[in-house]
């Protein structure tokens, strides 16, 4: 080993989290219950891997009859895969009190015959699996928060907690290389897999989303359902150098709310899914607690901005386990801007006028 590499040794997750415990910003079973989740999500990563090889391709079910989850979708193999992957890793740790994941109806308290302890974990155990059977990079989110005090068997109401009570939030996306993102508050750090040792490595220490950005990314084919001031705030990004932003704009759409959101934090960005007439009645889109919330957190700790477009995503007191929400969130400065379109809509004034 040479003196260079003595002084600056490569940083493995564990020892991240270990030096983050020693400076007493998590304590052990935090710790604990981050390092499950990044051993799951490498279970994970080996299943999506194998694709077709593995007879993980296609729909879980029987043949003709797709299994249906709590949100009306068609579950994928791997959606099934990965959801039991993380149920079974993090149920006999000691750390957790309870688990909620998007593919269940309902939360799940920590089995008796295990130890519990202080946080809950809820997730999405592959985000953008619809992009599975195409090759496309899909991922795993995650949220933690605490279990509310004196209460050890855990329902669906000790876990609707506002994003600001979120103690840690990640993601692991997994495309050309499987990559987790993770924040504990102080800031969003991101760990590659280096797949020759087995270890998540610190890659890059502070991730920092650019405030200006000149890219967007929203589904385009909801066009014709959105709101007046989303119609109005794309039509104007569209619009480039000759329109009242005076500056044009790329358009990215990955279809993988991980894959979109990794682009934002590695180069700035804004990623919507506003309110549409095709999702009105439920709220949105996009999942405030499994998606949205840990999202949020994240971008927020690296600089950025989360809105649904009018409030701030962190601040929305959550009222279902599986409520939807409108979200706008990247770059600080084109979050602003978003907000303000809607802002201007609603209380009568023009959103153009303002911003030029």
């Amino acid at each position: 080993m040479t003196p260079a590499s003595r002084s600056n040794p490569a940083c493995s997750l564990t020892r991240f989290l270990i030096e983050e415990q020693r400076g007493g910003h998590i304590g052990p079973d935090l710790r604990l219950l981050i390092e499950v989740v990044a051993r799951a999500c490498k279970r994970i990563s080996i299943e999506v891997g194998k694709g077709a090889l593995g007879g993980v391709l296609g729909d879980a079910g029987t043949p003709g009859s797709a299994s249906i989850n709590v949100q009306g979708e068609a579950q994928k193999k791997l959606d099934v895969i990965a959801n039991d992957v993380l149920l079974e890793a993090n149920a006999w740790g000691g750390h957790l009190a309870g688990l909620a994941s998007e593919e269940m109806d309902h939360s799940m308290p920590i089995p008796d015959v295990y130890p519990r302890g202080n946080y809950l974990l809820l997730f999405d155990p592959l985000d953008g699996s619809s992009n599975i059977d195409v090759n496309i990079s899909v991922g795993t989110i995650f949220s933690v928060l605490r279990c509310p005090e004196g209460v050890t068997v855990p329902e669906d109401e000790h876990y609707l907690q506002p994003g600001t009570e979120q103690v840690a939030a990640g993601y692991c996306t997994y495309g050309p290389n499987t990559t987790l993102v993770l924040t504990i508050g102080r800031g969003t750090h991101a760990f590659t897999l280096d797949r020759e040792i087995g270890s998540f490595m610190l890659t890059t220490r502070g991730m920092r989303i650019p405030e200006e950005t000149a890219e967007f990314a929203v589904n385009m084919s909801n066009q014709r359902h959105w709101e007046p001031p989303m119609q109005a705030y794309v039509g104007d990004l569209l619009a480039g150098t000759t329109g009242p932003r005076g500056k044009d704009f790329n358009m990215r759409w990955v279809a993988s709310m991980v894959a979109d959101v990794h682009r934002i934090l590695t180069r700035g960005g804004i990623f919507s899914y506003p309110l549409d007439a095709k999702c009105a009645a439920k709220g949105g889109k996009l999942r405030l607690m499994y998606e949205a919330n840990p999202m949020a957190f994240l971008v927020e700790q690296a600089g950025g901005a989360a809105s649904t477009g009018r409030g701030r995503m962190l601040e929305v007191q959550p009222t279902g386990l599986h409520q939807r929400v409108p979200v706008f969130l990247g770059s600080r400065a084109e979050v602003a801007h978003a907000e303000r379109y809607h802002r201007e809509h609603d209380t009568g004034r023009s959103a153009a006028a303002a911003t030029g």
